[in-house]
């Protein structure tokens, strides 16, 4: 299809205009103008470039894309050698960040409710937030539920003690945003799940009884790009490859 109509799609799909981010989403490095092939990743380092020159992909799908708010608007050193790369070979990079948090089925935190079974309960006046509250059809011990998290994500979180032994109600949201966890207490949430920790959520975790539990940022940000990728793939017909660049953070 078309390179220019496949991005109104994903704006559209994607809700773009409801976000404020630190990036642009759609477009980013404009290659070819039609698109059979796509490669899908979490990040648009040059490996997943590499691995799309290899496989003569037309389109790189990401969530964490270029051109961040506050980074070095000059284009050297690796950024130079990225857009080169892709430039050279004509391809596009097509990047979505907080659309792809956010989605109400596609999106990263949609896709961690339904690979923990969460029943999404968060409350409507916040339903626009990408922070969420869900709750488990019954409680668990909270080292089951981290022994589950663990096998899901394919990465051991770190847990920040301070909560129930048994657990059942969870707020999550994928990547940085350990800062959420003042939500998820004023909620009364069991455990609070995101990819990254800060020094002070330990204190805050123990503090406000309630378990914390860094699940990784690359871990908890794979399943909104895959998704969306096996999406285009069943409505256009395309090709499209998952391609995951391992990253322990």
């Amino acid at each position: 299809m078309k390179t220019q109509d496949l991005i109104v799609y994903l704006d559209d799909l994607l809700e773009v205009n409801r976000y404020q981010d630190y990036a642009p989403n759609g477009l980013q490095v404009e290659g070819t103008g039609s698109i059979q092939k796509i490669i899908t990743g979490v990040t648009a380092c040059q490996a997943l470039i590499d691995a799309a020159i290899e496989q003569n992909a037309d389109a790189i799908l990401v969530h964490h894309g270029y051109f961040w708010k506050n980074e070095s608007q000059v284009i050297t050193g690796i950024k130079q050698k990225r857009i080169k790369a892709l430039l050279d070979n004509n391809i596009n990079l097509i990047g979505y960040h907080l659309p792809l948090d956010g989605h109400v089925e596609l999106g990263n935190n949609a896709q961690l409710a339904k690979l923990w079974q969460l029943e999404d309960i968060t409350p409507a006046d916040k339903n626009e937030g990408l922070v969420r509250l869900g709750r488990l059809k019954s409680s668990i011990n909270i080292q089951d539920f981290i022994d589950q998290v663990e096998h899901s994500l394919d990465r051991l979180p770190l847990h920040l003690p301070g909560g129930p032994q048994q657990v059942q109600t969870i707020a999550w949201c994928s990547g940085g945003a350990q800062g959420y966890i003042e939500q998820a207490i004023e909620w009364g949430a069991d455990v609070y799940i995101s990819g990254e920790v800060s020094e002070q959520t330990t204190h805050i975790a123990r503090e406000n009884a309630i378990h914390y539990l860094a699940a990784g940022h690359h871990a908890t940000e794979r399943l909104g790009v895959k998704s969306l990728g096996e999406h285009l793939q069943s409505k256009f017909g395309l090709e499209v490859l998952f391609v995951d660049i391992t990253n322990p953070v």
